[in-house]
């Protein structure tokens, strides 16, 4: 079986996508969201839920040269759906309970006859919550903005 992705553009920019959402929804967010999943497909494990760092990368000014900015722990965990899916998940922190979820998901997600309904009962519920805090944030900055502005004197004795 062809996993979405592989071979089409669409396809991976769906998955980055969902893989987007579910890697930064908070576990009680995830959790609720899986809750609402029929039922949890048959699955084996490819790798366990593991915990280990990755390094992070900035960028001087946004656009300049990459350097690394330091470490960043992850969970990651591979698995495969009875029909032959593999589906992935990786999420900041030390929470497996999490990675997992995010890869059952992931892999449920690459199945088309299962993937309309997911989106609506899974990815849009968490995508909304994440843009209302992001939106919340945002604004929580844009409070704290100060303008500074200079005054020319034409009166400069020089």
């Amino acid at each position: 079986m062809q996993a979405v992705g592989q071979g089409d553009e669409n396809g991976v920019a769906a998955r980055q996508s969902w893989l987007s959402v579910l890697a930064r929804a908070p576990r009680e967010e995830l959790e609720a969201a899986f809750a609402k999943v029929p039922e949890c497909p048959a699955h084996q494990f490819l790798r366990q839920p593991e915990i280990g760092l990755v390094m992070v990368q900035g960028r001087a000014g946004g656009s300049g040269n990459a350097f690394n900015l330091g470490e960043m722990t992850v969970t990651r965990c591979a698995l495969q759906l009875a029909d032959g899916t593999i589906g992935l998940g990786y999420v900041q922190g030390r929470d497996r309970r999490c990675a997992e979820i995010a890869a059952i998901l992931d892999a449920l997600l690459q199945v088309p006859e299962r993937r309309a309904d997911l989106e609506k009962v899974v990815l849009e519920p968490l995508a909304a919550a994440q843009a209302a805090r992001r939106d919340a944030r945002s604004r929580k900055a844009a409070s704290t903005k100060v303008e500074f502005f200079t005054m020319a004197r034409g009166d400069n004795p020089r």
